[in-house]
């Protein structure tokens, strides 16, 4: 946590001397706060970016994964949104607005943005992204894992499609009747490892 702490003095001095990164320097200093669970003085900081460029699609994300972190997956859902809407190309967008949509229980939704995280970043899930913090999508239990091997099959993913649906059945899941009418899940059903 003490790279954090420096991390925040060196931004701070920043932005004394720097004054054409100014919405940078105040997205980074945010992101170290957040790593510090700082989560008030982490918004504080995303708030201030946003002053200077409200088209900053990054710390429309970092804000929502402030609000996720403490568990108000509902309140991060519009923080998610605008990023997305100003940045369809971020996968990390796309990842964690899905991630926010699983968590109130709104699957479908979910699947779409998983499925869109995918597609730009079919390694989303093993990286770390360059555009601002990510949640954990990983760490989620059987649905999760069902709906991220639902995403990946309706890709034609199937490897990674199999690897998410085994941690699934790992966690508890065992609809096999759903899972043999599922379309998405009948692109993939001739991998041999998926039989």
């Amino acid at each position: 946590r003490k790279e954090y702490s420096d991390a925040v003095d060196y931004y701070n001095r920043a932005l004394k001397s720097d004054t054409t990164r100014q919405s940078a320097l105040w997205n980074k200093m945010g992101i170290a706060y957040q790593q510090q669970e700082k989560f008030d003085l982490a918004r504080k900081a995303y708030k201030l970016a946003l002053k200077q460029d409200k088209n900053m699609a990054e710390a429309w994300n970092n804000l929502g994964t402030t609000y996720f972190l403490q568990g108000k997956a509902k309140k991060s859902l519009k923080y998610y949104e605008r990023a997305v809407k100003l940045n369809p190309e971020g996968a990390s967008f796309h990842m964690n607005f899905g991630t926010g949509l699983f968590r109130t229980k709104k699957y479908e939704k979910a699947v779409e943005e998983y499925r869109a995280a995918l597609s730009i970043n079919p390694n989303i899930l093993r990286e770390h992204s360059a555009q601002g913090t990510i949640v954990d999508a990983r760490a989620g239990g059987q649905k999760l894992h069902y709906l991220l091997a639902k995403s990946f099959a309706s890709l034609g993913m199937a490897d990674e499609a199999i690897r998410y649906l085994r941690r699934a059945f790992e966690e508890g899941f065992n609809d096999r009747e759903g899972l043999a009418k599922d379309p998405d899940f009948q692109k993939i059903s001739a991998n041999p490892a998926y039989v």
